[in-house]
C-alpha cells in the first residue's frame, strides 16, 4: 500500500495528497505534519515503512469538502487519490488513482466557490527580449472565460487588481526577487511551473486546438505572442489539474489597456469598489449594487464595474434597457429570475464531468421556466429585444433532461434514484426487482407460518446479514430440515432456506446492477450533453445580462437615480450628485440626510483647489465625483439629479495615509510613488483626486510639492482635477492659473463648537477647524485649549510678523468658573457650629436656592 502511496505521490510532489482509505482520506509524514498545522488535525504513526514510523493524519470521507475550503483559502492545493478498483476482487492493495487537483484558481466544485464572483487562474510571462513586456492569460475555470493581454510593466498592478486572480502560474525558474513588485505585492499564491511550458508557439497550437480554429485572426489575437506563452502554461496546467480537455471553454477575449477605462489599485481601493479598506466585503459599491438573484448576474455585474470599456456604446445600451426595464416595470423578470440556476458553472460541469444530479435538475428547471422569464422581459429596445431571443434555445436539451433524470433525484449519483422511470427498460426491471422484493416476504412469511404451523415465524432483511427466517426458542423444536441456520441470538436463532437464498442472491444482484446501470445511464447523458455546450453558455450570458440590469434598475428606481447624458466635448457636469454608499448608510442608521452637491468641471475649468474642515465632507464629494464618473462608464443610473459626461479614459485617486514596512517604503514615500504614477499616466480625459497631497513631510516641504503638482496637473497633464488641501497658501493658486477654481466645503463656529454643512461653496475657506475636530474627537479638555492658545499665537505670529512662538509653553490657566448662589451659600456653612436644628434650617435653605436656581 505505501508503495503505491510513493508512485502518486511522485506524480504532486509540491501538493498535499488525499489517500482514500475506507472512510477516511489520509495523509502521510511531511503531507501529514503540514496538515497538521494547517487544519489542526490529530497526527498519529502506525507500523512501520522502510524500517521508519508511518506519520499520518486522516480526514472523514464526509466532511472532505469543508477541509478542502479551509486549505485552498489558505493557498493550498490538493491532489485526491481515490479507489478505483474492485474491492471484491483486488489482489493486494486496490488501485488508486487521482481522479482531481483542486488548485485555488481551478476549483469547480460548488462548495469552495465564492457564487458572486469569479475564480480566476492567472499565468504571467514574461517577454524574453523586451523584459518589461508581459504577457497575460487567465481563465475562469468554472464560468469557460479564457481572456488574453499584454502590457508593461507598470501596467501590470492594474491588471492584476481588475482581474483579482486566485492563483498566479509564474516559471519555475524565477527566483522572487526577479518577479515583478506588482506580483510580489499581491496576494494571491504563486504556482512555478516549468520554463518550457510557456512557449508561444506552443501557447498558439493549443488556443487552435482549445477554439477548434485554424488561426486567430477572427480574435484579434494572432500578434500577441508573449501572451500566447503564458497561454501555453494556463492551458496546460488547466487540463492537468482536472484530468481532461475543458470543453466548455469554446471562446477567447482580448483586453487591450487602450480599450478599458483605466482604475489602478489604488482607485479600487480608496473607492472602496469590491473591498472596504479594512478588507470586508460591505458597505462598498458593489454591495449596494448587487441585488441579483443569480450567482450568473452577481458575477458579470462585478466585471462591469472593475472593467467598464472607454467605448461608450455599451454602456449607452445598457443605460436604454435600464430605462426601459423602468417604464415597463421590473419586478415581473425579477421574480422571475428567483428560480434560475447557475446556468454557467453548470455547464462548466457538464463539460468537465463533474455534474451532479440536482444540478442537472435544476438546469431543467431553469430551460423549462425559460418561456415564462422571456415573456416577463419587456421589448421596445434592441438589448433586451437580443436578449429575449437567446431565452428560446432549442427545447431538446430540456426534453433530454425531463425524461432522463428524477423528478427528484438523489443528492450523490452513488446514492441511486437519479434516472427516471420510464427512460431505460432495463433500469425499470432491475428496480421492479428490489420493488417486490417486500411482497415477496410477507408472501414467503405466510407459506412458512402454515407449512410449520410456527405462529411467530418471520422473515427479515439487515445489510449485515441479508434475509433471513427468525425462529423464537419456542418454536425451534418444528423447524423443518431444509432450514439453514445463519445466526444465534439469545432467544431466537435466524435461518436461511434455498428458496430465500435464491431469491437473496437475485435481490441484492438487482440492487448492484441497477446502481451500475444508472451510472452507466448518466456517463451516457453526459457524453450527449456535450453537444450543447455552446448553446448553454451562450443562454448563460444572456441570464447574467438580463438579472445584472434588473437589478441596476431597481437600484435606479429604489435610489432615485437618473440617466447620465454622454457628450463628445470635455466636462463632468454634476448637478445635485450624492455618494451611493454613504447617503444608503446614512438611511440605514437614520443619522440625517444626505447634502447633495455640483461638480463643474470643463474646458475652461479643470482643476478645482478644494479646501474646508476635516469632518467637513471634501473627501465624500471628491470620491462621489469619481463614483458617478465609473457608474456611467458601467452603464449604470447614477446618484444625481443630472448628469453630464464627456469622454473619460482613467480615473486617479491619490488619498490616505498609508506605509509599506515591508517594501521600506514610508508613509510619505508611498505618497509620493502615487502621485508619480499618476503624473506620469494622467490624460486631458483623466479625473484625478488628489486629498491633502504632501502631508507626509515638513511644512515647506509639502507646500513647496503640493504646489508643483498642481502645477504640473494643470499645465502639463490637464487632467480634470479634484484637489484637496489644508494648506491655505494653495489658494492663491488660480490667481496664476486660468483653468483653476477655488471651493471650499461650508461650516459656522458657534463658541467653541462648530456646525458642518457640507455645502460645496465657490471661493476659498477661511480655516481648518482642525482644533474643534480635536474636541469632537475626544481630546482632553487641558489640550484642546493649549491647542487653541498656540493656534491664537501662531495665527497673531503670522499676522504681525513677529518672533517664533514657543509650542511647548504651558497652556493659559483656564478662565475662574462664575459662582453661584448655592456654592455661596454653602461656602458660608461652618458646619462644625451648627446646631442640629440649625443644620436642618441650613439644608432646607440649600434645598430651596437649587430649585430657584
Amino acid at each position: 500500500m505505501m508503495a503505491q502511496y510513493y508512485r502518486l505521490k511522485a506524480g504532486y510532489p509540491q501538493t498535499l495528497l488525499f489517500y482514500r482509505m475506507g472512510d477516511f482520506y489520509e495523509l502521510f509524514y511531511e503531507d501529514a505534519r503540514k496538515a497538521h498545522r494547517l487544519l489542526d488535525i490529530t497526527i498519529t504513526t502506525r507500523g512501520q515503512s522502510a524500517g521508519e514510523p508511518v506519520v499520518m493524519a486522516g480526514v472523514p470521507v464526509h466532511a472532505v469538502e469543508n477541509y478542502l475550503a479551509r486549505l485552498i483559502r489558505l493557498g493550498e492545493s490538493v491532489a485526491v487519490a481515490e479507489q478505483v478498483g474492485d474491492v471484491a476482487t483486488a489482489k493486494g492493495p486496490v488501485e488508486r488513482k487521482v481522479v482531481r487537483v483542486v488548485t485555488p484558481g481551478t476549483v469547480t466544485d460548488s462548495e469552495l466557490l465564492d457564487e458572486r464572483s469569479d475564480t480566476v487562474l492567472l499565468a504571467l510571462a514574461r517577454s524574453p527580449r523586451q523584459r518589461a513586456t508581459y504577457g497575460l492569460a487567465w481563465l475562469s475555470v468554472a464560468g469557460g472565460q479564457l481572456g488574453l493581454t499584454e502590457c508593461g510593466e507598470r501596467e501590470l498592478a492594474g491588471w492584476l487588481a481588475r482581474l483579482t486572480p486566485a492563483e498566479v502560474l509564474v516559471t519555475g525558474h524565477e527566483a522572487p526577487e526577479a518577479l515583478p513588485e506588482a506580483l510580489r505585492q499581491h496576494k494571491a499564491p504563486r504556482t512555478p511551473r516549468p520554463a518550457w511550458q510557456f512557449d508561444a508557439a506552443l501557447g498558439v497550437r493549443k488556443l487552435q486546438e482549445q477554439l477548434k480554429v485554424g488561426t486567430l485572426v477572427g480574435f484579434g489575437a494572432q500578434d500577441l505572442g508573449v501572451a500566447h506563452a503564458a497561454a501555453a502554461a494556463l492551458l496546460s496546467y488547466a487540463e492537468h489539474t482536472q484530468g481532461r480537455a475543458l470543453a466548455h471553454v469554446q471562446t477567447l477575449k482580448v483586453e487591450r489597456a487602450s480599450e478599458l477605462l483605466d482604475l489602478p489599485p489604488s482607485t479600487h481601493r480608496n473607492l472602496e469598489l469590491t473591498e472596504t479598506l479594512r478588507g470586508e466585503r460591505a458597505p462598498t459599491l458593489l454591495s449596494l449594487l448587487d441585488t441579483c438573484r443569480t450567482g450568473m448576474g452577481s458575477r458579470a455585474l462585478r466585471q462591469w464595474l472593475t472593467a467598464p470599456l472607454r467605448d461608450r456604446s455599451p454602456a449607452l445600451a445598457r443605460q436604454t434597457a435600464i430605462a426601459r426595464l423602468l417604464a415597463a416595470g421590473f419586478e415581473p423578470l425579477r421574480e422571475a429570475m428567483r428560480g434560475i440556476s447557475d446556468v454557467e458553472r453548470i455547464t462548466a460541469r457538464i463539460a468537465l464531468r463533474q455534474v451532479r444530479p440536482r444540478e442537472l435538475s435544476g438546469l431543467r428547471q431553469t430551460l423549462l421556466d425559460l418561456p415564462s422569464l422571456a415573456a416577463a422581459t419587456p421589448g421596445g429596445c434592441p438589448l433586451l429585444d437580443e436578449l429575449a431571443k437567446a431565452l428560446q434555445p432549442d427545447p431538446a436539451v430540456a426534453r433530454l433532461l425531463a425524461t432522463a433524470i428524477a423528478e427528484e433525484p438523489a443528492v450523490l449519483l452513488r446514492d441511486g434514484g437519479v434516472i427516471a422511470t420510464g427512460y431505460d427498460a432495463d433500469l425499470d426491471e432491475l428496480r421492479a426487482i428490489g420493488q417486490n422484493c417486500d411482497d415477496f416476504l410477507l408472501a414467503l412469511e405466510v407459506r412458512e407460518r402454515e407449512r410449520t404451523g410456527i405462529g411467530n415465524l418471520r422473515v427479515q432483511f439487515n445489510k449485515v446479514h441479508g434475509f433471513y427466517i427468525e425462529v423464537t426458542s419456542s418454536g425451534l423444536d418444528r423447524v423443518p430440515v431444509d432450514y439453514q441456520r445463519r445466526q444465534t441470538l439469545k432467544n431466537a436463532e435466524r435461518f436461511i432456506t434455498p428458496e430465500l437464498k435464491a431469491f437473496e442472491d437475485k435481490a441484492l444482484s438487482a440492487q448492484e446492477r441497477a446502481l451500475a446501470r444508472e451510472k452507466w445511464l448518466f456517463e451516457q447523458l453526459l457524453d450527449h450533453l456535450q453537444g450543447w455546450l455552446q448553446p448553454l453558455a451562450h443562454l448563460a450570458r444572456a441570464l447574467a445580462t438580463l438579472d445584472a440590469l434588473a437589478a441596476l434598475a431597481e437600484r435606479a428606481h429604489s435610489l432615485e437615480w437618473c440617466a447620465p447624458e454622454f457628450v463628445n466635448h470635455p466636462c463632468i457636469d454634476i448637478e445635485a450628485g450624492r455618494h451611493p454608499v454613504v447617503q444608503s448608510r446614512l438611511a440605514e442608521t437614520g443619522a440625517g440626510d444626505f447634502m447633495p452637491n455640483d461638480c463643474r468641471l470643463d474646458a475652461r475649468t479643470r482643476l478645482l483647489i478644494v479646501t474646508g474642515p476635516n469632518m467637513g465632507g471634501k473627501s465624500t464629494w471628491m470620491r462621489q465625483t469619481a463614483l458617478i464618473v465609473l457608474l456611467a462608464a458601467m452603464g449604470s443610473f447614477v446618484p444625481a439629479r443630472q448628469c453630464r459626461l464627456g469622454p473619460i479614459d482613467a480615473i486617479h485617486t491619490r488619498i490616505g495615509a498609508a506605509d509599506d514596512l515591508a517594501n521600506a517604503q514610508s508613509t510619505f514615500m508611498v505618497e509620493m510613488t502615487e502621485a508619480a504614477a499618476i503624473l506620469h499616466s494622467a490624460t486631458e480625459h483623466s479625473l484625478v483626486l488628489m486629498d491633502e497631497i504632501g502631508r507626509g513631510t515638513s511644512t515647506f516641504d509639502g507646500l513647496a510639492l503640493a504646489a508643483a503638482i498642481a502645477g504640473h496637473l494643470h499645465d502639463r497633464n490637464k487632467a480634470f482635477t479634484l484637489f484637496a488641501t489644508h494648506y491655505f497658501e494653495l489658494t492663491e493658486f488660480p490667481r496664476d492659473h486660468a483653468r483653476a477654481l477655488n471651493v471650499h466645503v461650508g461650516a459656522v463656529e458657534s463658541g467653541e463648537d462648530i456646525v458642518f454643512l457640507h455645502a460645496i461653496a465657490p471661493g476659498p475657506a477661511s480655516r481648518s477647524y482642525g482644533v474643534q475636530v480635536a474636541r469632537l474627537a475626544g481630546m482632553p479638555p487641558s489640550l484642546v485649549r493649549h491647542a487653541r492658545a498656540t493656534l491664537e499665537a501662531l495665527e497673531s505670529q503670522s499676522r504681525a510678523g513677529e518672533a517664533q512662538v514657543d509650542l511647548f509653553a504651558a497652556p493659559p490657566a483656564p478662565p475662574p468658573a462664575p459662582v453661584s448662589e448655592v456654592e455661596e451659600a454653602l461656602a458660608a456653612i461652618d458646619p462644625d457650629t451648627l446646631t442640629p436644628r440649625e443644620a436642618l434650617d441650613a439644608l432646607y435653605r440649600l434645598k430651596s436656592l437649587q430649585k430657584a436656581s
